[in-house]
């Protein structure tokens, strides 16, 4: 095992891509000057460098690299820690990171450029294209795979996939297994975050291509945009750049990830890359030159129930309000990986942020990013004391309908989401150290709380209880 030390000499350091005019220019000129604009920059970078040595150390990983883009251009790019801990390599701009569910962004694309050719129709049954998918009598059009809301049983929630996970099985033993269970609701009826989903659409993909998902991805959006360092990113290949990935053991040290065959994860979480190919595409796509700007206002746009409420998702993209402003943006974890790509198209703001360890928080330090650039202060959370009654009230058994949640009362705190939560009042609390992320316990008639709802990402979710 590694231990988990912080060495610093890569955290002081100012980014690459900051010139040398940028550089020279830490006088006192006008803000709004060229020399202006420059000192601002060194000023961010300042910032961004300080944010990512606080977060290697409140939340442990080896590395990470951090993009920021603003007006198009990128403003800020670099890496912090190491890429790989046992040969001391820094993350750089062009490491490269598994970025896990961020992949799905590109699968969607994928399936829109199919659209566009007329070879794929979102209205159609899945049928009409999988004969053979048992879909258990329902209709499952085509949409309902890319916004989460098939019902179909996801794949990820199975214990029999993770018995399976380190095997490299093909198309059919993946659908047989969660074409096999019931499914969760009928097509429609709610959202619920769905690997099983984006699977079926890469199968789709390359039925309607006569590709291979890899070689469709690398001739129509790889390729095409330049994303040299974005790959299908499989265990045996060399990849130039590759990132090693981590987690936390027992005793608080490294130890590498769990093995995991990347066959299948494949259109649901299977590609690496660079922050600086991340806001490359992000540029691109938002700017439709991957798929037409009618394409991408169709990607953007929230999905919606049969009830007609809408969802918080569109086409592989989530959608939601940070900072007072609207927010296009998409997580992704993985063995070993962590990773967070957000627009703010308003401000014309993007930044990436990718972490070699599955207890990194991108989307944490993404949230303080986007409020430097943004000229914001960073909230803080303020700690009151509560009494043990109102933590014993919230304690208990929670679930949504999906990924049940335990609040549980121990050393005069409240435990839950894998973190400590603070109160700050009011039956409100936030995870330590993450004013973003906001937990209320409801009040009720009696002394347990009836729900919590979660605020995160901009998206609320309420948990009702379900047990003491």
């Amino acid at each position: 095992m590694i231990a988990a030390m912080r060495r610093k000499p890569l955290f002081h350091r100012l980014p690459a891509l900051l010139t040398p005019a940028l550089l020279a220019a830490c006088g006192s000129p006008p803000a709004d000057s060229p020399a202006g604009d420059a000192r601002v920059a060194v000023g961010l970078a300042g910032q961004i460098a300080e944010l990512a040595e606080n977060a290697l150390r409140d939340h442990p990983a080896p590395g990470l690299s951090i993009g920021v883009q603003k007006g198009g251009e990128v403003v800020f790019a670099d890496g912090f820690g190491y890429a790989d801990l046992e040969n001391e390599v820094p993350a750089t701009a062009d490491t490269v990171y598994r970025i896990g569910s961020v992949t799905k962004q590109f699968t969607a694309a994928a399936a829109v450029l199919l659209v566009e050719e007329g070879k794929l129709d979102l209205a159609a049954d899945l049928r009409e294209y999988l004969p053979d998918y048992d879909t258990r009598g329902f209709e499952v059009t085509v949409e309902r795979l890319l916004n989460h809301t098939s019902g179909i049983k996801g794949y990820t929630e199975m214990p029999e996939f993770w018995e399976r996970s380190r095997l490299d099985l093909g198309h059919e033993a993946m659908l047989e297994l969660f074409s096999e269970p019931p499914f969760e609701f009928e097509p429609g009826d709610r959202y619920q975050y769905n690997n099983s989903g984006y699977y079926l659409l890469g199968v789709l993909i390359e039925r309607l291509s006569g590709m291979s998902y890899t070689e469709f991805l690398e001739a129509r959006l790889f390729g095409p945009l330049g994303l040299e360092r974005t790959h299908y990113l499989r265990n045996g290949p060399l990849v130039p750049g590759r990132a090693e990935g981590y987690e936390v053991g027992g005793d608080g040290g490294f130890v590498n990830d769990e093995p995991l065959s990347m066959e299948l994860p494949y259109a649901a979480g299977s590609l690496g890359a660079s922050v600086l190919d991340l806001l490359a595409w992000q540029r691109a796509l938002a700017a439709g030159q991957v798929v037409s700007p009618a394409g991408y206002e169709r990607m953007t746009a929230r999905g919606s129930l049969v009830n007609g409420d809408p969802v918080h998702y569109g086409y592989g993209l989530s959608l939601s309000e940070e900072h007072g402003l609207a927010r296009v943006s998409h997580g992704g974890g993985i063995n070993g990986f962590r990773a967070q790509l957000a627009h703010y198209p308003e401000a014309d703001l993007g930044i990436a942020v990718l972490i070699n360890s599955g207890s990194g928080r991108p989307g944490l330090l993404a949230n303080r990013i986007a409020r430097a650039a943004l000229g914001m202060d960073q909230p803080a959370v303020n700690e009151i004391e509560v009494s043990e009654a109102e933590l014993r009230r919230c304690a208990g058994a929670y679930d949504p309908g999906r990924s049940p949640v335990t609040l549980r009362f121990e050393d005069g705190s409240l435990f839950g989401f894998g973190e400590r939560l603070v109160p700050v009042g009011d039956g409100v609390f936030h995870p330590e150290d993450d004013p973003f992320t906001r937990i209320v316990c409801e009040s009720g008639p009696d002394d347990a709380a009836p729900a919590l709802t979660l605020t995160s990402g901009g998206v609320t979710t309420r948990y009702p209880r379900v047990s003491d």
